[in-house]
């Protein structure tokens, strides 16, 4: 669970998917509130991307940090990508149903930057899955975003979610999908020097 007395980094993001994946392995954090510009840069690859927006949030978020805290801060962001297309979120429903009927019966890609900073360093990893989606019948398109899933997922789905019935087949990191992949976080944590694992027992 977070601790914000104790923590071992600060999340630079508010997503309920993050939160939900660090309190899975433990991590002790605190949320720091960021906005960065999100916009795709000309001539810029997805990977470039999410890796870069990534360090953008996790160094807004150092900005922000508690005065005195020498606690580091771990950005993520996550790109659904067909054709090498970034997908964002979808502003309408019209927006939702073209975004899964393009995707449907097809895979695509989803990228997952991960970033931690402190006053001294920076690291980053990306998270590379490819996500098949089966055929979607219209009506499905529709209840699916009459549940409000859609709304704030990058490629108008969530996998963790209602939309994870559309999965076909994945493959790579599932909570890279989910927008923080634990085996990347992992890595950087240890990078850090951050023993997560310490709070770790058979009742957790």
């Amino acid at each position: 669970m977070p601790d914000p007395e104790h923590p071992d980094l600060y999340l630079a993001s508010t997503s309920p998917r993050r939160h939900e994946i660090l309190q899975r392995m433990g991590v002790r954090f605190e949320t720091l509130h960021q906005g960065v510009d999100e916009a795709v840069n000309e001539e810029e690859t997805p990977e470039v991307f999410v890796v870069r927006l990534a360090l953008e949030k996790a160094r807004a978020g150092l900005a922000s940090r508690p005065s005195g805290s020498d606690r580091p801060v771990l950005g993520a962001d996550t790109a659904v990508v067909l054709e090498d297309e970034v997908l964002g979120k979808p502003g309408s429903q019209a927006e939702a149903a073209a975004m899964l009927q393009r995707l449907a019966g097809r895979s695509h890609r989803v990228l997952t930057g991960v970033a931690l900073v402190d006053d001294s360093y920076e690291a980053t990893r990306l998270s590379l899955s490819t996500v098949t989606l089966r055929p979607l019948l219209p009506g499905e398109v529709d209840a699916y975003w009459r549940s409000g899933e859609p709304v704030d997922k990058a490629g108008g789905y969530g996998i963790q979610g209602r939309g994870g019935v559309f999965i076909e087949q994945l493959e790579g990191s599932y909570t890279g999908v989910m927008g923080l992949p634990m085996f990347e976080t992992h890595d950087l944590l240890t990078d850090f020097g951050i023993d997560y694992q310490v709070g770790w027992s058979a009742e957790q």
